[in-house]
């Protein structure tokens, strides 16, 4: 595999991310590009009370476990495939499983 391209999108929450990867996702063929949200990636809250949980700023960036997001996109990189945390915003909290992620060449 050649050497991926990497596409980053950011902005605050309801700024339309999601309507820019959409419309990314559907003009490229689907087998050549893989999904990587930061959403997937807010740290493990299990020591917290699901009422502590909820109270949690979701938009500030200590929300997030950006260091394994950034792992797991140098891993992407070198041709390995990750395991992407699954988010459950009804519990607030990550699940035990994952999705498994193949590096792709987007």
């Amino acid at each position: 595999m050649k050497k991926p391209i990497f596409i980053g999108i950011c902005g605050g929450s309801g700024s339309g991310k999601t309507t820019i990867v959409n419309r990314i996702y559907s003009a490229v063929p689907e087998k050549s590009i893989a999904i990587i949200e930061h959403d997937s990636y807010y740290k493990d809250q299990s020591s917290l009370t699901y009422d502590e949980r909820c109270k949690t700023n979701y938009d500030h960036p200590f929300a997030f476990d950006t260091d394994l997001l950034v792992e797991h996109i140098k891993e992407l990189k070198t041709g390995k495939t990750v395991a992407k945390p699954i988010y459950d915003y009804g519990i607030h909290n990550i699940k035990t499983e994952t999705i498994t992620v193949e590096p792709k060449e987007i």
